[in-house]
């Protein structure tokens, strides 16, 4: 049973915080009537006019509860996931974003949904991250985490990338960008340049060229203990991005260095979940 939880909703969009302030409400008022202790991020509460409540900045929030819920679309459940990383607790995703590959909670059968996970009714799932460093002139000059992936790219022209592989050459490649993605990530930008799905269970990383000059350049997946090392050859303003929503920019001669993270991700669903079945309904198979 989960005593202490934390609510946190997207509150960087006001237009998409309007029109999810009266589930945030009704979210918040339904666990506190459980006798639950209910903290809401700061901003949230703030932006959404939630009153009554406790609150804490997102970097703190975390160590006052035993489980997070976050209301919005896959890009806040991943900021959240990095900033909450250090505390390992679970995170409950409410979809109020557009595909929600990451909250798979639907904002119309929420409260049903939350009391079955109060009632245990629930399943954990662990998901990998990747740790990003880049080293310049031998010195590592920056470091940071990715739920979804690690992408190299420029938005002028081709970029030249070397890449090794647990030491050993793979190729040299030009390319709009290259995409280092965990098996989570395999649903975002990796498929959309035609990477494949990797289910979450897989231990692997998955390497999708984006728009490569030579088509005979194709995905290829790794076992996730591996260590990828690209060398930015040729680029004029090229950028690495965490997750899509941190970005520094890289100069010729940088070292990108990319392996599994520690820590992992602890993602809660109901217990009825089925990965199959979200792939199925978000993708429109048949």
């Amino acid at each position: 049973m989960f005593k202490s939880i934390a609510i946190i909703g997207k509150y960087m969009n006001q237009a998409a915080l309007q029109q999810m302030q009266t589930d945030l409400a009704d979210l918040a008022r339904h666990l506190k009537a459980k006798n639950i202790e209910v903290w809401v991020e700061e901003n949230t509460a703030q932006h959404a006019e939630l009153t009554g409540f406790k609150t804490a900045p997102l970097a703190v929030i975390g160590s006052k509860v035993d489980l997070a819920i976050v209301m919005g679309g896959d890009g806040t459940m991943l900021s959240v996931a990095r900033s909450l990383i250090q505390n390992n607790i679970p995170l409950v995703g409410i979809n109020r974003g557009r595909f929600g590959f990451l909250t798979d909670l639907r904002a119309e059968d929420m409260l049903l949904a939350v009391d079955k996970i109060l009632a245990n009714y629930y399943r954990l799932e662990s998901r990998m991250l990747l740790t990003a460093s880049v080293v310049r002139a031998g010195k590592p000059i920056f470091q940071g985490l990715a739920l979804n992936d690690v992408v190299i790219k420029s938005g002028l022209r081709l970029i030249e990338i070397t890449v090794e592989i647990d030491g050993q050459f793979v190729h040299k490649q030009c390319a709009d960008g290259l995409i280092i993605s965990t098996p989570t990530g395999t649903t975002a930008y990796a498929l959309s340049a035609g990477g494949p799905i990797l289910h979450p269970n897989l231990e692997a990383i998955a390497i999708v060229p984006i728009s490569p000059h030579t088509l005979s350049n194709r995905p290829i997946a790794v076992n996730s203990s591996s260590e990828i090392e690209m060398n930015l050859v040729q680029a004029d303003d090229a950028q690495l991005s965490y997750d899509g929503q941190f970005e520094i920019l890289l100069e010729m001669g940088d070292r990108i260095l990319v392996k599994r993270a520690e820590k992992t991700v602890t993602l809660l669903h109901p217990s009825e979940y089925c990965y199959f079945d979200m792939l199925r309904n978000k993708l429109n198979w048949g």
